[in-house]
């Protein structure tokens, strides 16, 4: 039996989740979670094989650093990712802090089944469109951005100062700036806005 703990802030996904996932006669959803700090909590109890983890919360706490926190657990149950957003920064931040797998919440039941039972067994568990993603971005490394690049563009996105980006992520302003050079390096590009929709445009960064 491969006991579950589905993290998501949406009570209506947990439970079409859950509906789900109970039909399966070896899987058993043993615990909710409707915040990645209470994800934390709850796949620190025993019992737990797999957290289905979403990225995006209410509150400080998001979903990477959540599973991050999971994983160094003792006897850390595995995490897989099921989430609405497909960006490399997204997938690149889940696999580097540990997720077994990556789906998006529209995946098939057959293979969100499939993916599960993969994770739970140890093997990676990425969607085929995620596992093309994740190759593509690795062949082109060179214009690639870092997770924490991809952090800082993004906030530049939401209209953030350097003084506020430094902030937000404890970096001084000349990391911050050290940091948009290396951006505009790898993109081609010479300012923020511009940064921003080619981020956009390769999938680097969320839109909108």
């Amino acid at each position: 039996m491969i006991r579950l703990l589905l993290s998501d802030d949406h009570p209506v996904v947990r439970a079409g989740m859950r509906a789900l996932l109970e039909a399966e006669p070896d899987l058993e959803v043993t615990g909710e979670a409707a915040s990645a700090e209470e994800a934390v909590q709850l796949a620190a109890a025993p019992g737990i094989d797999l957290v289905l983890m979403d990225l995006q919360f209410p509150g400080s706490l998001q979903g990477v650093e959540a599973t991050r926190r999971i994983r160094s657990l003792p006897d850390s149950p595995r995490v897989l990712v099921l989430t609405n957003y497909d960006t490399d920064a997204d997938i690149l931040g889940a696999i580097e802090a540990g997720a077994s797998g990556y789906l998006l919440k529209d995946a098939p039941p057959g293979e969100l089944v499939a993916a599960i039972r993969a994770a739970a067994a140890g093997e990676s568990a990425l969607a085929p469109a995620v596992a093309s993603r994740l190759d593509e971005s690795q062949r082109s490394a060179d214009q690639r951005l870092t997770v924490r690049e991809a952090e800082v563009l993004q906030l530049v996105a939401a209209g953030s100062t350097n003084r506020e980006i430094g902030q937000a992520l404890f970096l001084s302003e000349a990391t911050v700036k050290s940091h948009l050079v290396h951006i505009f390096t790898k993109l081609g590009v010479g300012s923020r806005t511009a940064a921003v929709a080619r981020a956009r445009e390769l999938g680097a960064i969320r839109a909108g």
